[in-house]
């Protein structure tokens, strides 16, 4: 595991094993790029009370979120303004966003909303750290490596 000042260091398509629960519970970034392979991608987010990710949908990119800390609720459906889908997660819930569906959590609980995510294909800059969603709003460096594998380019929408 390559780790520097307590933070897990992308090292790109190479082997790497590391304590995914405490990194998500310890990151205290909105996202923190952990792993980036060839075909998939490993992020660390901390969602503040009362934030969300981001109401978004990814044409080309399935998703798996895991809660380690906090509370959620997840909508999802086949349009922005169409979420059909509404659940409330906690700790040691995953949630399964296919490729193409409209999706946001929001931290409804007291605390920060502790997460990982996993994209297929990658879809941020390996060892990309946001320290806030406003930041990784305004980030435009935040391109997959040329090294991943990507489908045909087709933009991310954002509500």
């Amino acid at each position: 595991m390559d780790v520097l000042a307590g933070e897990i260091i992308d090292i790109g398509p190479q082997p790497q094993a590391f304590d995914i629960e405490r990194a998500t519970r310890d990151n205290t970034n909105y996202r923190s790029v952990a792993w980036s392979g060839r075909y998939l991608q490993v992020t660390l987010m901390s969602i503040p009370v009362g934030g969300d990710i981001g109401l978004e949908a990814h044409p080309e990119t399935d998703q798996f979120l895991r809660l380690d800390a906090g509370r959620g609720r997840v909508q999802m459906g086949p349009a922005k303004d169409k979420l059909t889908f509404d659940q409330t997660v906690s700790n040691g819930w995953c949630v399964l966003v296919p490729a193409g569906t409209w999706h946001n959590i929001t931290n409804i609980g007291p605390t920060p909303m502790q997460v990982y995510a996993i994209y297929a294909p990658a879809h941020h800059a390996p060892g990309k750290v946001q320290a806030t969603a406003a930041a990784a709003a305004a980030d435009r460096d935040d391109a997959p490596a040329t090294w991943s594998v990507q489908p045909k380019q087709v933009a991310d929408h954002h509500g």
